[in-house]
Formats: C-alpha cells, sequence, structure tokens
C-alpha cells in the first residue's frame, strides 16, 4: 500500500508452515497496524464460468424501474414483518437494563450520523444505478440490492456484501453506503438480505446467504457484472455467516455434492469485524446486552456452536483437505473493537495459515467496530480500507487502477463533531 506520513509499523509476513519475519516499513494513517501474508496462486484449478458476448448493464431507464406505489407496497410490508417480529423478539429479550440501554443509545448514535444517513438514503431510494429487493430465493427476505456503476464499457468485478446487525437487525440496505462509494469506482456489489431471529436461526441465515451468492455467480452478467471476478465480503455478524456459507460449500463441492455455485467463483473473501469461533464469544456477548439465551437460540443450541464455528470446523481431520480450493481469506478488524474483539480474527488468522491457506491479516489500530464500515467512510476523503480493497479488486487491470489514481476524493457526509460525538455514544 502506498504511504505518504512516515510512521513506522511492523509487518508480518507469514507463508504456511513457516516462522515469521518482520520488516520495518512506513504508513500513511497513524492508526493503521497491518499483518499480512504474501499473496500466492490458488493452487485450485476448478473451471470458471465464461462469457463470449460483450455485456453492459441494463439501460437505466425509467420505466424499467418498479412504480412508487408498489415500493410503497414492499416497504410496507416489509414494515408490518419487521415490526411482527420485533414484537416476538421482546419476548426473548426482556427488559435487561443492558439491553435497555443499548437501544438508547442507538437510537442517538442514528441521530448523530443522520446528516450521513440521509444523503445515502436519498441515493438508495432515487438513483437509477441502485435495482432494490431482487428476489433471489422463496423465503420473505430473499432479496437483494444492487449497486451498478455508470460507466457500463464492460464487464465489472462483483463484490457479495453480507451486512451485519447482531443476527437480529441486519438489513441489505445497511451495505448502501458501501455499494455507492464501489460504484463510483466501477465495483458492483450485491447486498444480500437474509433471515434474521427471530424470523430464522443460524442455519436459515446461511441458507439465504448461500442462495444469494449463487443468484449473484449466476445471473450477475445479465446486469454487466464478470463472473470471473467475484469477491465475498461479510461485515461482523455477516462475516460470520459469509464464512460459514463459503465453508459449508466447500465441503459439499469437496464431496461431490450437487452445488449450485463453486467457491471457485470466489476470488477472495474479506471478513470485516467478523467472529469465527463463536463457542468462545458467548460469554462476551452476554456481558454486552446479547443474551446468553437469546444467542444460543439464535445458534441453535449449545451443541451446534462448533459446527457454526469455522475457526473450528476447518480443523475437523476429516475436512482438513478443504483449504486447498478456499479462497484467498483477507481479515480486517480494529484494535479497539468491543462488540467482537480483534482477537477473533487473529485465531481464525492463525489457524487457516497453520492448515496452509492463503490468509492475511490486518489490524487497524485503535479503530472500533463501526469506525471501519461507518464513521471513516462518512468522513469522506482518502480512506486507507477503502484505496486497499479497491486496488485489491483492481489488481491487474491497468485502466481501472489509471482511473482509480485520478479518482475525485469522496466527499464528507458527516461534520467530524458529530462524527466523534457518535464514536463515543455507540453501542457497538
Amino acid at each position: 500500500m502506498t504511504t505518504s506520513t512516515s510512521t513506522p509499523i511492523q509487518t508480518v509476513r507469514c507463508q504456511p508452515h513457516a516462522s515469521f519475519e518482520l520488516e520495518e516499513t512506513k504508513q500513511n494513517d497513524t492508526d493503521s497496524l497491518l499483518y499480512r501474508s504474501p499473496s500466492y496462486p490458488n493452487t485450485n484449478q476448478q473451471r470458471r464460468r465464461r462469457t463470449d458476448a460483450k455485456l453492459s448493464s441494463p439501460p437505466p431507464s425509467p420505466s424499467c424501474q418498479r412504480s412508487f406505489s408498489r415500493d410503497i407496497g414492499h416497504a410496507a410490508s416489509e414494515t408490518y414483518l419487521v415490526t411482527r417480529l420485533t414484537i416476538k423478539l421482546l419476548r426473548y429479550l426482556g427488559v435487561g437494563y443492558r439491553w435497555i440501554w443499548r437501544v438508547l443509545a442507538l437510537g442517538l448514535y442514528a441521530t448523530l450520523l443522520m446528516p450521513g444517513f440521509l444523503q445515502v438514503a436519498y441515493h438508495y431510494f432515487f438513483s437509477s444505478q441502485v435495482r432494490r429487493s431482487i428476489v433471489y430465493g422463496d423465503q420473505p427476505r430473499n432479496r437483494l440490492d444492487l449497486y451498478l456503476p455508470e460507466n457500463n464499457d464492460g464487464p465489472k468485478p462483483v463484490v457479495v456484501f453480507v451486512t451485519g446487525g447482531a443476527w437480529i437487525i441486519g438489513y441489505k440496505a445497511w451495505g448502501s453506503l458501501l455499494g455507492k462509494q464501489l460504484a463510483e469506482r466501477d465495483i458492483i456489489v450485491a447486498s444480500i438480505d437474509y433471515r434474521n431471529f427471530p424470523q430464522g436461526t443460524i442455519s436459515d441465515m446461511v441458507k439465504d446467504v448461500s442462495q444469494g451468492i449463487s443468484f449473484v455467480c449466476n445471473h450477475i452478467v445479465e446486469y454487466g457484472g464478470d463472473p470471473n471476478r467475484i469477491y465475498l465480503m461479510g461485515q461482523s455478524a455477516g462475516a460470520h455467516i459469509s464464512s460459514c456459507a463459503l465453508l459449508e460449500q466447500a465441503i459439499t463441492e469437496y464431496e461431490g455434492g450437487s452445488v449450485s455455485w463453486s467457491v471457485s467463483q470466489i476470488k477472495a473473501y474479506f471478513g470485516l469485524s467478523g467472529g469465527y469461533n463463536i463457542s468462545s464469544l458467548v460469554d462476551h456477548f452476554h456481558g454486552r446486552g446479547l443474551y446468553r439465551s437469546i444467542f444460543l437460540s439464535i445458534m441453535e443450541g449449545e451443541k451446534s456452536l462448533q459446527h457454526f464455528s469455522p475457526e473450528i470446523r476447518i480443523q475437523d481431520p476429516s475436512i482438513r483437505s478443504v483449504v486447498s480450493i478456499l479462497p484467498q481469506f483477507i481479515l480486517v478488524h480494529g484494535t479497539s473493537d468491543y462488540s467482537i474483539p480483534s482477537d477473533a480474527s487473529k485465531t481464525f488468522f492463525e489457524v487457516l495459515r497453520r492448515l496452509g491457506a492463503e490468509a492475511e491479516l490486518i489490524l487497524y489500530s485503535g479503530k472500533t467496530h463501526t469506525d471501519l464500515f461507518l464513521q471513516d467512510p462518512m468522513r469522506g476523503g482518502k480512506e486507507e480500507l477503502f484505496d486497499y480493497l479497491v486496488a485489491f479488486i483492481h489488481a491487474g487491470d491497468k485502466e481501472a487502477l489509471a482511473k482509480d489514481a485520478i479518482a475525485p476524493l469522496r466527499p464528507r457526509l458527516v461534520p467530524e463533531i458529530l462524527l466523534k460525538l457518535a464514536r463515543r455514544i455507540s453501542p457497538f
């Protein structure tokens, strides 16, 4: 990564089954500390789907857009669904003081960031480059949003994004800021919705996400996407769910089961502020208000914790060989993340490295659970994680990299004073 200021950091480069080598480098972001493993070619040589025709996204004609009345009807039905599920959820949560505090803090947090949320919402609802609520399955929440670049001069790389939300309040629109900003760099984003608790439990969530990935892999060409350049990304609970879906798919594929998409179609996996050994996080979540009883209900009981912990499951000798077909893992975490401690990414990285997987760990010193995903992007200007993602996805595309080099800085969406206050009050 290119740098401009001179704050020294340590970069740890890791070869599978090899010792650590330390080297001094310089960094432009005084808040960042990077741990990396080097890139090397994926040994998986499975055949990828290719296309012969020139691809372009459908023209953004108003006549092709869903009518406003239909949008209102869809929004009303989803509001009714969420309200009904919220009432049911309250029976699980009770009225614990931690939960009450977090609800109040969440309301204040959202109010402070409202200037940015309103701008993003306007783009989400009124931009012709956003295709909302595309159906990918037969369940009520089986919808995804597509964020399309204005430039349709050829097939674009694709990021499949799975939002967080503590397995309870996840929603596809939470990816609208990321979708807007990546689309401005000629990258398509597909933000997947999935059943939350209590509408569904973890196996339902993993199934939904896998089905959404399948839709993208098989249909993104129709929207101008390149089926040979698909990346999977999850944030917080979304990182956990998407990593479970990826591992489950790899196991099914390795054992010769019937599949509708292949892990070979995923160029890389980005896990942002995720937890990958949930059996070690039960007490931590309980102390932060996600009570043991509700969390175990989400995870389908204590006996299922190991099954839905990729860090544990991948070490099972009977399935360890699936590592050979997994894509590269890039795990990103802030060291001041109290919702899911950064050790969650560290230990998963160490397990992947020990098993011979291609993995990279990036730790940002002093960053919280929401800094990397919300506050920093709303601050505008240059931002290291965003620049890293774009450079990684555009690697090898000289024309795209040249455009990135002269791209205008992202605008500030929220005044600095409000961002600082939101950081202090954040319940995450």
